[in-house]
């Protein structure tokens, strides 16, 4: 028993000293980026001869690591807090994610991208909550699969320069196959309408750690990686992109009319992100400086946001076992302060101020409409039923009265504190708008 107390307390003492590291290096990098001006749009800040990042890849970067802290503190009341593959997992996705953000040639951006789908399908498989979480990683994987082949082959075909730095000042005209085979992998990474069947899925089956960092960093490769790959389209972009444009508005619609059809907490939280990363990819395909910023302020505004729902989710599990929004109907009666975090996060999914999420939405509204006008009629619709499924997500747990009164454990400080660190950088760096202007 001394021996369990005393390890206990030596890997607590562990994840405190550098999570105090971590949490530190972050506060030094955000006070200096902060308020030193530095030009991001002129150069990378190099590292090496191969490593290097510019605004995007270092707020990426931050994103990844403040979610990886994250995703301890929501595990530790969970007997996968004390497995050492469990650990050895996180701490492996958080450093391919790294190398991923701040990579310079594109065949290693390929290769750390591609290595991140194996500690996440590890998670999934090993420490899923239901049986279905085979089917689930089968069903990443070989999305991730379908795509990859063809981008393997492109970037190949692209062997003479795969240097992100000196793509911009190339020209490139390709055909609409070769169009197709470089972007497919990342739009089934995003994941765009009729390639997101694995999204829901993996969210579902996997723990709580592997929902938040797939919904908060995972998703975001994709949009990452057309922008450094953009230059390769330009043209085509311009003959076939109204063809993803549609699919994409049209697939955002019918997605949200999909939520408003959920029961499962999680799989409501997942079809809502297929619906926000397809206004993302909007933002990529009008190919004006608005998308740019509103991709920018929405990656780091929905990875957190989504992240700490996953987590709100989450803790209602831990305490009833079940995520169906018919059994917990209610719960807020109980936990009233939950509510609050319900409301708060609710809300900014929706893209209220003073979220990072508001600023995001209308820079990326904004690019779609600057690419046609007709692209206002989708818009409205979905930020209308946006507001409509986060508003019946919050009074569906919070409001009536539920089938079963339960008894259940008190709210913890560490649920407090999860919380607040997923809803304080949001308004921060809300606050601080005009930084995510200066990367392009």
């Amino acid at each position: 028993m001394l021996s369990l107390l005393f390890s206990m307390f030596w890997i607590l003492w562990l994840f405190m000293y550098f999570s105090f590291l971590e949490i530190c290096f972050l506060f030094i990098c955000f006070v200096f980026f902060l308020f030193l001006k530095v030009d991001w749009s002129s150069r990378f800040l190099f590292v090496g001869e191969w490593l290097g990042m510019d605004l995007m890849s270092f707020l990426l970067i931050e994103l990844a690591l403040w979610v990886s802290v994250l995703m301890y503190l929501a595990s530790m009341n969970l007997k996968i807090y004390y497995e050492k593959m469990f650990s050895f997992y996180i701490i492996m996705m958080s450093v391919l994610l790294v190398f991923c953000f701040s990579v310079l040639n594109l065949m290693g951006f390929y290769l750390f991208f591609e290595s991140v789908l194996i500690p996440i399908i590890m998670m999934i498989l090993g420490w899923g909550s239901q049986s279905e979480r085979l089917q689930a990683g089968v069903y990443m994987l070989f999305y991730t699969l379908f795509g990859s082949l063809p981008l393997f082959l492109f970037f190949l075909y692209m062997s003479n320069n795969l240097s992100i730095i000196y793509l911009g000042w190339m020209n490139f005209n390709l055909s609409f196959i070769f169009f197709l085979m470089g972007i497919v992998g990342f739009l089934v990474k995003m994941p765009m309408f009729l390639v997101h069947m694995w999204l829901p899925k993996a969210h579902v089956e996997a723990p709580v750690a592997g929902s938040m960092i797939l919904a908060g960093v995972l998703l975001k490769l994709g949009i990452y990686g057309l922008f450094r790959v953009k230059f390769f389209f330009l043209e085509a972009l311009l003959s076939y992109g109204y063809i993803i444009m549609s699919i994409t508005l049209l697939g955002g619609v019918y997605v949200a009319f999909i939520c408003l059809c959920q029961v499962d907490v999680k799989s409501l939280i997942a079809y809502s992100s297929v619906c926000h990363m397809g206004l993302g990819l909007g933002g990529v395909i009008s190919m004006s400086h608005w998308g740019a910023y509103g991709n920018m302020m929405m990656m780091v505004g929905h990875g957190l946001c989504s992240s700490g729902l996953f987590c709100l989710a989450n803790i209602y599990y831990e305490r009833f076992f079940t995520r169906s929004m018919v059994l917990l109907k209610g719960v807020g009666h109980i936990f009233p302060f939950f509510s609050v975090w319900w409301f708060l996060f609710s809300i900014v999914n929706l893209s209220a101020p003073p979220s990072l999420n508001l600023g995001g939405e209308v820079f990326l509204l904004g690019s779609v409409m600057k690419w046609s006008l007709v692209g206002a009629i989708p818009l409205g619709v979905i930020s209308f039923l946006s507001a409509g499924y986060s508003l019946y997500m919050y009074s569906y747990l919070n409001h009536g009265s539920g089938w079963i009164l339960y008894s259940s454990n008190l709210i913890s400080i560490r649920e407090i504190l999860l919380m607040l660190l997923h809803f304080v950088p949001l308004v921060i760096w809300g606050l601080k708008m005009e930084l995510f202007f200066m990367w392009i």
